[in-house]
């Protein structure tokens, strides 16, 4: 479904608060600077808090009345998540969006600190033991609250494989992004149905920001010491790309949108999902295995050691 849609149709989110993870940077920046605009309070959840302050100066700069608060957040470490939910969970009594929108692409291997393959661990693993330390919050907020996880039009040539979801055995940078971008669509899936199932006021949307110019296409170029491909992809941000600060429009469209039930899948209308006004939209058929999303439910448990008090759907 396609929709004119721009923020300036976002109404006031005063008295809401949100937390953007990666909110330093790119989309998350953006979405920030524009959830501060409508009145919202917005906790910025970084892995740098130094450059998170600097990202919160410039946008109280632009909006003198921003209401934010900068908090440190490594996805790529289960105590740092831990941490920062404590630190929430101790500070504020609701929480109305929370917008898992971090993530890094097409890098080489590495692991993070719980050794996990570094994509599938910060984009999936951190942001699913996230959502869980704060659904407790999520639920006790008046009103609806919203979880809103962001993934990628890569997701569509992504499988989850089960005999090696850490990639020890077999490793392409872009197919494990990829398979993290699905993991994201599938839990936003299966988080919608468990909190349906549980009668909770929250409910769970996937989103996708089309093809946007941010830092996040140099990180894998510039991780491998490749200046052709830096330039490169410095080209297309330039000559193919939408700004960040509309990629950032399907984020918000997801988060705020009051027709917008839950177990949506929003993106760019325009040319080829890659830019444009948000709507809904279809995910990859591999996306909707119900299945295949609870066997990853399970084992991203397993693996982070944190659960969902939810029922099956």
């Amino acid at each position: 479904m396609s929709s004119d849609w721009t923020p300036s149709e976002m109404g006031s989110q005063a008295g809401n608060t949100v937390v953007v993870t990666g909110a330093n940077s790119g989309i998350g920046f953006e979405a920030t600077a524009a959830f501060a605009a409508a009145g919202a309070h917005v906790v910025m959840a970084c892995r740098s808090t130094d450059r998170g302050r600097n990202a919160k100066r410039e946008i109280e700069q632009e909006y003198p009345g921003a209401s934010l608060t900068v908090h440190e957040l490594d996805l790529g470490d289960l105590d740092s998540v831990e941490r920062f939910a404590d630190w929430y969970r101790a500070e504020y009594d609701a929480l109305n969006v929370l917008a898992n929108n971090a993530g890094v692409m097409a890098i080489p291997r590495s692991e993070t600190a719980d050794g996990f393959e570094t994509q599938f661990g910060v984009n999936h693993l951190g942001h699913a033991a996230l959502t869980a330390y704060l659904l407790p919050v999520l639920r006790r907020t008046n009103g609806e609250a919203r979880v809103v996880t962001q993934s990628s039009g890569v997701h569509e040539r992504g499988r989850i494989d089960f005999d090696d979801l850490q990639s020890e055995h077999d490793y392409d940078k872009w197919d494990a992004y990829a398979r993290s971008k699905l993991a994201n669509v599938l839990f936003a899936y299966e988080l919608d149905r468990r909190l349906r199932a549980a009668g909770a006021s929250v409910t769970s949307v996937a989103c996708h920001p089309g093809y946007a110019a941010t830092n996040l296409q140099l990180r894998g170029p510039e991780a491998e010491g490749s200046r052709l491909r830096v330039l490169a992809m410095k080209a297309a941000n330039v000559l193919v790309a939408q700004s960040a600060e509309q990629g950032a429009w399907p984020l918000l469209y997801a988060a705020t949108e009051p027709d917008i039930d839950g177990g949506e899948y929003v993106g760019p209308t325009g040319l080829f999902d890659m830019r444009g006004h948000p709507g809904t939209q279809q995910s990859s058929d591999r996306s909707y295995s119900e299945d295949t999303a609870r066997r990853l439910w399970t084992v991203s448990e397993e693996l982070t050691g944190v659960s969902f008090d939810l029922p099956e759907p």
